[in-house]
């Protein structure tokens, strides 16, 4: 029996194992006369030399047994990896249902013996020639496949190698240590036959044909997990099953065998691994040197392309070179005549001896008048703060003396200032500025340093005289050049006289061309080439640190042109008060006029009313009465206008020099009319005006009508105690200066007169009238058209705009406190000052038909806003284009705006204006519905009827107010000045 050269499998020890049939071949020498021929059929490949095969006669018996098994007991996975040697493995063997702890002892590969071996056998019937049976029953088998002998061609595959001694059944004894070496149970038990089946299906077929030839013996034995080694264990077994006499000594020899041959295999398993890696070695070697030669062919061939080329630009070499510097020589010419020393900061060279050599320096009596008029708004602020008359009068004087101080230092500064070019300083500096951030881009406000100017000075000389020397290089080369043409020209010139060899010319040429490109090329790249990041850093600091001299004088120059404009506006309005302080001599004379003119007019009043009250009055003696209170009336309030307007000039002196005029002359009321905005008047009294009671729109406050001085004026009744009246003074201030900073470009509705009743708790306000002017008596008279509507609109944005930057919210926007003058200008309407701003915005008359104006967050409890204004702003021009159109309402009380027939922009205006986050007054006058009017269409209109006449629409418009405004008492007054 031989094995094959195939290296190493799996062997396993068992402390059970089967004893199926088993059969290999080997090739004899010589026939043993042992011709016993058996037909089986070939079921499975261990290795290159050994299969197992079952009887022909039972091959169906077998093959039924199989598939009866494998739907029993269905086919598992192998177990992958490399196996432990430590460790034992169990398995259940399917043909006799036994289970089997086994143990490895060596690993051995040899697919490709075994692939072979398998075509040769795998289920073909194969005749087994028995040739010599072993002492423990190993029968030795000659294989033949019809006229293929199996073990020849495994011997010319080179998987095994013939035996040279003949093998004799009766000599066991001598061979036993061979039988013992190469007997597969002992060193070659391969796993059960299912874990290396070569695919599920031929393995189905092949289960259970390992069973038949179990012997009985064996399927009885005892198994407890014996873990002695496989090699002595079937010795043993084969001693008890066969009756033989073995003596103790030779199982021992047999063992010492054993261990050596696996000493040998681990041996050899390491010679085939080191020379795994000496191949693998050899191999990388063999790839490196093939890689190596491709480069050296690679590097032949560029070379020989190199080589060629050379060769055919050798013929134009000197063309071409003559060409290239004839091409550097033109560029040169055109760098030197664009000038290109700007690249070595000659600009900036020059701003930095322009902002220090020409800087200009703060006047010097710039401090002593700072200084001066420090002390001066101090004794100002003392003075004001003073509330005692006495003391004010050494505040006073104290005062005047810095005051004189002060003018006296005007005066030098004012002097002084005039001597300086500032004006042409400043048109300088800009233009510098100007200059070189278009070269060097925007300065960085990082902190210059104090050598930045010397570094710069250094680098920018350094480079000037390489430039110099470079340039002198450049300039000696060419004229080298320039001698060397004009020697060949003389030579080549045939009549020439003059003698020259041709070594003379010739002379070292090629050296004079490489000097005259190399010089070419670095002046070019000075010139040309953008400097490295230390020459930058050094330019950029010079600049940043010029820059931040610029800005400080520019900034000291708006301090002084600041103070020399300060300086003479003071020296000419305080040179008339140097001497004298301002008196109230004309107020209290307006004020006498005033007395006067009331007297008068209660006078003709009260003969008015005794004429008529008497039976034999005359109409012209009553038109002649009513025309001269009516000439008294609006003398009277002539006087209060100039009696503010000498207010107002009071007012300025307070602020500006005379602080304490409200202190001397506390009867003059001057605090009063300065906390009020101008707005509080004490010489107009109720009962001198001539008024016409508006009953129906007067509902909780009295409201009367009348012309004033050809304009008709609404007076606004408000009842108030001890607590409301400084706060409506205060909320009406406020809102009266907002109006003053723009007037009638603010949006707003003018507040004419404020001023208290003497014998009722009442505050009197007057404000022009506009009859039949708010949206809500237009929409229902002659509605407004898309143009118009955004026309005003526009106005009443600019009013809510006007009253948000003054920290104002109106808080009572409604269609009858918008107002569409002349059906163009819009106009916010003034609110109850008496209220607060959540008093306002609660009202009920925040409703247009079934549109609550009122934002959804004011409703959930939070205060008033800037932008609940202008929710209820969005909802009034929601109201103005939906017209007749039906909408439907939110749960949250909006109005539903994308199902409306209406423009895209109106649409998106809305939307922002309806939503949580709203635009603001300013967003909205520079939306595109107020910048393109014209595009937005018309919103739909009823029928029109016939145009009703200018006096009819404004009765009706009237009539329907006081007809919609007929609410209860806690209801919000309507505004009267529609």
């Amino acid at each position: 029996m031989w094995r094959g050269r195939s290296g190493l499998r799996p062997a396993y020890a068992s402390s059970r194992w089967p004893a199926p049939a088993w059969f290999g071949f080997v090739v004899m020498d010589e026939n043993t006369g042992y011709n016993k021929v058996e037909d089986v059929v070939g079921c499975h490949v261990e290795d290159a030399v050994t299969f197992w095969a079952q009887n022909v006669s039972r091959n169906n018996d077998i093959l039924k047994l199989s598939h009866a098994l494998a739907e029993v007991c269905p086919q598992a996975n192998s177990v992958f990896g490399n196996p432990d040697f430590t460790k034992i493995y169990g398995g259940c063997f399917s043909e006799d249902k036994c289970w089997y702890r086994c143990k490895v002892q060596q690993v051995i590969s040899d697919e490709k013996g075994r692939k072979f071996l398998c075509s040769l056998i795998f289920e073909k019937e194969i005749k087994m020639r028995h040739k010599a049976t072993y002492q423990d029953g190993t029968i030795v088998a000659q294989a033949e496949y019809g006229k293929v002998d199996i073990g020849e061609e495994v011997v010319k595959k080179g998987f095994a190698e013939k035996c040279k001694s003949p093998i004799n059944a009766n000599n066991c004894e001598e061979k036993k240590t061979d039988v013992a070496q190469y007997q597969p149970w002992n060193a070659k038990v391969s796993a059960p036959a299912w874990e290396n089946r070569p695919n599920p299906s031929e393995s189905n077929r092949l289960k259970g044909h390992f069973g038949d030839q179990i012997g009985t013996n064996m399927r009885n034995e005892n198994h407890t997990g014996n873990h002695m080694p496989f090699a002595k264990e079937k010795l043993m077994a084969c001693d008890f099953n066969m009756g033989s006499k073995i003596s103790l000594a030779k199982i021992k020899q047999d063992q010492k065998l054993i261990v050596e041959n696996e000493k040998l295999r681990n041996e050899k398993e390491i010679l085939q691994k080191e020379n795994q890696i000496l191949l693998k070695n050899s191999k990388e070697l063999e790839s490196t040197i093939a890689q190596l030669n491709h480069q050296v062919q690679e590097e032949k061939e560029t070379s020989k392309e190199t080589l060629k080329h050379l060769e055919k630009t050798l013929h134009t070499y000197v063309g071409n070179k003559m060409r290239s510097l004839a091409a550097q020589v033109e560029v040169l010419k055109d760098v030197r005549h664009s000038n290109m020393n700007v690249h070595f900061g000659d600009n900036l060279f020059r701003a930095v001896k322009e902002v220090t050599e020409r800087c200009l320096i703060a006047p010097s009596s710039l401090g002593k008048l700072e200084k001066i008029w420090a002390e001066y708004n101090l004794a100002q602020e003392m003075i004001q703060l003073c509330k005692n008359v006495n003391e004010s009068d050494i505040l006073i004087l104290e005062r005047n003396e810095v005051q004189q101080n002060l003018y006296s230092a005007m005066e030098e500064f004012i002097l002084e200032v005039d001597e300086l070019p500032l004006s042409e300083r400043s048109t300088i500096l800009q233009e510098l500025s100007g200059s070189l951030e278009a070269i060097y881009g925007q300065a960085s406000e990082a902190d210059d340093s104090e050598e930045a100017f010397q570094q710069f000075f250094e680098w920018k000389q350094t480079k000037l005289e390489e430039f110099s020397r470079v340039r002198s290089g450049t300039n000696a080369s060419l004229q080298i050049l320039a001698t060397w043409f004009s020697g060949m020209i003389k030579f080549f010139d045939l009549t020439s006289e003059v003698s020259l060899k041709s070594e003379e010319v010739v002379g070292n040429v090629d050296e004079v061309l490489e000097k005259v490109e190399s010089d070419i090329c670095k002046e070019l790249e000075i010139s040309l080439v953008e400097h490295d990041e230390a020459d930058k850093e050094i330019i950029l600091n010079a600049y940043n640190k010029v820059i931040r001299k610029i800005r400080q004088e520019q900034h000291l120059i708006n301090v002084v042109q600041s103070k020399y404009l300060a300086s003479v506006e003071f020296k000419k309005q305080i040179v008339e008060w140097l001497n004298r302080s301002p008196n109230i001599d004309n107020l209290l004379s307006i004020k006498k006029t005033l007395k006067n003119v009331k007297a008068r007019l209660r006078w003709k009043l009260v003969e008015k009313s005794n004429l008529e009250e008497s039976d034999d009055y005359s109409e012209y003696e009553i038109t002649k009465i009513k025309e001269e209170i009516t000439g008294l009336r609006n003398s009277l309030i002539q006087e209060i206008y100039n009696e503010q307007e000498e207010y107002e000039r009071l007012s300025c002196l307070v602020q500006k020099w005379f602080p304490e005029l409200p202190l001397l002359h506390p009867e003059a009321g001057i605090l009063k009319y300065m906390n009020s905005g101008g707005l509080l008047t004490v010489s107009l009294e109720r009962d001198l005006l001539d008024a016409e009671p508006l009953k129906e729109l007067s509902m909780k406050h009295p409201l009367v009508c009348l012309e004033v001085q050809e304009q008709k004026v609404l007076l606004k009744g408000y009842s108030v105690d001890v607590s409301t009246e400084a706060k409506a003074i205060e909320r009406a201030a406020r809102y009266h200066r907002a109006w003053s900073e723009f007037k009638e470009k603010s949006g707003l509705l003018q507040l004419m007169f404020l001023f208290l009743c003497k014998s009722d708790p009442l505050v009197y306000l007057m404000v022009p009238y506009y009859p039949g002017a708010s949206v809500g008596a237009l929409q229902a008279s002659s509605p407004l058209t898309s143009e118009e509507i955004l026309k005003v609109m526009e106005g009443v944005a600019r009013g809510l705009h006007t009253l948000h930057k003054a920290n104002i919210v109106h808080g009572s926007l409604h269609t009858n406190n918008v107002f569409a003058v002349n059906r163009k200008q819009g106009i916010v309407g003034d609110f109850d000052f008496t209220k607060s701003v959540d008093q306002r915005a609660s009202a009920n008359s925040m409703v247009v038909g079934n549109l609550n104006l009122i934002s959804p967050e004011l409703r959930m409890g939070h205060l008033a806003s800037p932008s609940s204004d202008m929710y209820a702003y969005g909802c009034l021009l929601f109201w103005l284009f939906v017209g007749d159109q039906e909408f439907k309402i939110k749960e949250n009380g909006t109005p539903e705006v994308d199902e409306l027939n209406m423009d895209d922009k109106v649409k998106s205006l809305l939307l922002n204006l309806i939503c949580s986050n709203r635009m603001t007054a300013e967003q909205v006058l520079n939306d595109d519905c107020f910048l393109l009017p014209d595009v937005i269409p018309a919103p739909p209109q009823n029928e029109p009827g016939e145009e009703l006449e200018c006096e009819k629409t404004e009765e009706k418009g009237e009539d329907i107010i006081s007809s919609e405004n007929k609410t209860d008492e806690e209801e919000e007054e309507i505004d009267p000045s529609q």
